[in-house]
């Protein structure tokens, strides 16, 4: 007998990778979906929000030949065809959450149909709090124009602005996810966050004439509450002090985790607010890089005490204390 007849074929590398990362999945089943029959799709989600911005601003987003002649047909032809995309991806994300609650043997026995009748139910809802949205967006878009010297007018704000985009995206996916939606929502908002940088839970309540100038940066948490005309600069984050958890180590959600910010207020560049007891007091201004843990009254002026500057002439004698570098 030939000895080479009974050796095993030797895995080829591309065969041994195959082999390592079917175990990988066995081993460690996170991040893996597969026997199940539902999630959502992030492109459909995606041109939802993009027929839902078209809405609140016809002739900005989609078509740009509009007219009051033309205007009654294009949107309704928007609606119409935001109706049946929308009620479907709310349909695929209901029959989402159920599958991701039903034990194992249940999943084989769920329809996409089950959730048919709650979709239809949350659509017509949705849909009619369009007008709702755009009032509000109209009026974040005026405090955009209002709050920046640099705003030459309102074309400027809605087509170049990101905040404006980061908050007209919140506030459709804000609806949604009052609605029992908040997986559409929350890509909804992570698709703004990678246009605009600026991150925006679709939980978070905000009130109206809101204004994030130059919005990088900026993060506000999902228990986060903002009141009637507040502006926010770069870096701004709203976020939460150390996560309470229970007896097993588990994060305890539902609580409130991060401030509330009452009317009229300011905050500067990268000022950094946290926790679900601290308040911002109305009309109060909170300076650049502050750190604040706790609250402040009405009316209040927080700010670092200024740092102590050192200036040296390059002509002079050498300062032994000056850092000199190139870049």
């Amino acid at each position: 007998m030939n000895a080479a007849a009974g050796m095993q074929p030797k895995t080829s590398p591309l065969e041994q990778l195959t082999l390592d990362l079917l175990g990988s999945y066995q081993s460690d089943p996170r991040g893996l979906h597969i026997a199940k029959q539902y999630l959502p799709s992030r492109e459909a989600i995606v041109e939802v929000l993009n027929l839902v911005l078209d809405l609140m601003y016809p002739g900005y987003f989609g078509r740009r030949d509009l007219n009051r002649d033309n205007l009654g047909e294009h949107v309704s032809q928007i609606v119409g065809l935001l109706a049946v995309k929308i009620e479907r991806e709310i349909e695929h994300c209901l029959c989402y959450g159920r599958e991701r609650q039903d034990l194992p043997q249940e999943r084989t026995q769920m329809r996409l149909g089950e959730c048919a009748p709650r979709a239809r139910e949350l659509t017509e809802i949705f849909l009619g709090r369009l007008p709702e949205i755009r009032a509000l967006l109209v009026r974040d878009a005026q405090a955009a124009l209002e709050g920046d010297p640099a705003a030459t007018n309102l074309d400027e704000v809605i087509i170049a602005y990101p905040g404006l985009l980061a908050v007209s995206v919140y506030r459709i996916a804000h609806a949604l996810h009052g609605l029992g939606v908040p997986m559409m929502a929350r890509i909804m908002t992570e698709w703004a966050h990678s246009k605009t940088g600026c991150d925006i839970h679709p939980g978070a309540k905000i009130g109206p004439a809101f204004f994030i100038d130059h919005a990088t940066g900026v993060v506000i948490g999902e228990t986060t509450e903002i009141g009637a005309g507040v502006k926010l600069y770069q870096g701004v984050t709203l976020g939460a002090l150390s996560l309470p958890r229970d007896a097993s180590g588990h994060i305890i959600r539902g609580r409130k985790r991060h401030p509330t910010v009452e009317d009229g207020a300011t905050l500067y560049a990268n000022a950094t607010i946290l926790g679900g007891n601290t308040v911002v007091g109305d009309h109060s201004v909170i300076g650049g890089s502050v750190f604040l843990a706790h609250s402040v009254p009405p009316r209040s002026r927080v700010s670092l005490k200024e740092p102590e500057l050192r200036v040296a002439s390059r002509d002079g004698a050498a300062d032994p204390d000056a850092i000199y570098f190139d870049i």
